[in-house]
């Protein structure tokens, strides 16, 4: 639903992904009516518009449904409840006092001042410029992200001969995608010892199709001045330098990048919000808000999730978090703040920072770990008190792991000053 343009909204979402479309419904929900949303897209829905494979859905609706249909069941409760969008529009700016700046073809450039602002811009891929990788630079590379629009959205085929570097979960979901279309994918190639992408997707779309993942493995040299005509790979030691005399080549006219995900946060800087070095996502507290009062962000801008569920999940929070800011509702005195640290092989934590009196009585709280751990515990430290060790089999940075807070126990530790979360080997 677009209507008349005006110069204020309660709550701006900027993005119009699975993030901003749940933080959009559940501000409704918590009873707020004056809600934007900005897409620079020409439809709602974001990347899962063009994730057609299943294996979404399971842990919010309970059953597998395919991207499309998981984003039509957020999209359909915003037409449903009447909330406002703007598609083809991109947001230019955003200041420190919540003024979004923002152009599209109808409008020009406008300007809006929101009470509370939603961060949801997704992220971006890590595009071949940021990898080093020598050679020519002919046609036929692309991001596994860009493939598959263009495979499942736009009917082009980039290639039938096809190396894919990187073991993120699109390269992954790309090399399975690739050989339905009766392409050949020679090798999956990945420069760290382990994959970077779900147990799940190496199984399901590498080993059901016999497609060899080479580990501690990079690219080279590339070949073809005009069009890609072939890779050499070889073996990495562990300082990730290529090891001499063990190169292969293989001929191909495609090569897929699948090399991690990048938070798209320009946005954020620009207005001043202060960013964790370690996720490239804003620092938040316990609510999800940032650095900047009334500013929040969820989902992948603020840190790379596996599981769209997840994202949902994160934006519901921060949609109801908003309109708590908006009606007054989320005190912003200066409270007791308690800081979050991850060690000993856990890489961050989301959030950063925690309110006990702002908090609900259980927080989830996400991390990565930095490498695979197996028969080892998640451990969580008072202070200098141990409170929690849960044994996990194993863990991998390609999976994100969680430990739940509950509000009593904080409460029981008044002088509490940090909370620590480390894995610890048994």
């Amino acid at each position: 639903m677009s209507a008349q343009m005006k110069d204020h909204y309660n709550i701006v979402i900027i993005g119009g992904g699975p993030a901003g479309l749940a933080a959009a419904v559940s501000a409704k929900e918590a009873g707020e009516d004056d809600i934007l949303i900005l897409e620079r897209d020409h439809e709602l829905g974001g990347i899962l518009n063009q994730c057609i494979h299943n294996g979404f859905g399971l842990h919010t609706f309970k059953e597998e449904l395919t991207g499309p249909e998981y984003a039509w069941r957020f999209e359909e409760k915003v037409y449903d409840l009447g909330i406002e969008y703007k598609l083809n529009t991109m947001v230019m700016d955003i200041s420190a006092d919540r003024v979004v700046t923002a152009m599209n073809k109808e409008d020009g450039m406008f300007q809006i001042k929101a009470g509370a602002i939603i961060l949801c811009m997704g992220c971006r891929e890590r595009p071949r410029g940021a990898l080093n990788i020598p050679g020519y630079r002919p046609a036929g590379i692309f991001s596994a992200g860009t493939a598959q629009r263009l495979v499942n959205m736009e009917g082009y085929m980039p290639g039938r001969e096809v190396v894919i570097l990187g073991s993120g979960d699109i390269g992954l979901i790309m090399a399975r995608r690739m050989t339905f279309e009766g392409a050949k994918v020679k090798v999956v190639a990945e420069l760290l010892p382990y994959s970077g992408g779900l147990k799940r997707n190496i199984v399901q779309c590498l080993n059901d199709y016999d497609i060899p993942l080479k580990l501690s493995h990079t690219i080279v040299d590339i070949e073809g001045k005009e069009h890609i005509s072939a890779v050499t790979i070889a073996e990495v030691g562990p300082d990730r330098k290529p090891i001499p005399g063990t190169e292969e080549r293989y001929t191909c006219d495609c090569l897929l990048l699948s090399c991690g995900l990048i938070p798209e946060n320009e946005l954020s800087r620009s207005a001043g919000v202060d960013m964790n070095p370690v996720t490239s996502g804003p620092v938040v507290n316990e609510s999800l808000e940032t650095s900047i009062p009334g500013i929040f962000a969820c989902g992948n801008v603020l840190h790379v999730h596996d599981l769209v569920d997840f994202v949902s999940e994160e934006a519901t929070r921060a949609g109801k978090n908003a309109v708590k800011f908006v009606k007054g509702e989320l005190d912003n005195t200066e409270g007791k703040c308690i800081q979050l640290e991850a060690t000993s092989g856990a890489r961050y934590t989301v959030p950063s920072t925690i309110d006990p009196d702002r908090m609900e009585d259980l927080l989830t709280v996400r991390f990565r770990v930095g490498d695979v751990f197996k028969d080892s515990f998640v451990s969580v430290y008072f202070d200098d008190e141990q409170v929690q060790h849960r044994k996990k089999q194993i863990m991998a940075p390609g999976e994100m792991e969680q430990i739940i807070l509950k509000k009593a126990d904080i409460q029981k530790y008044p002088d509490l000053k940090k909370i620590t979360v480390k894995i610890e080997q048994a």
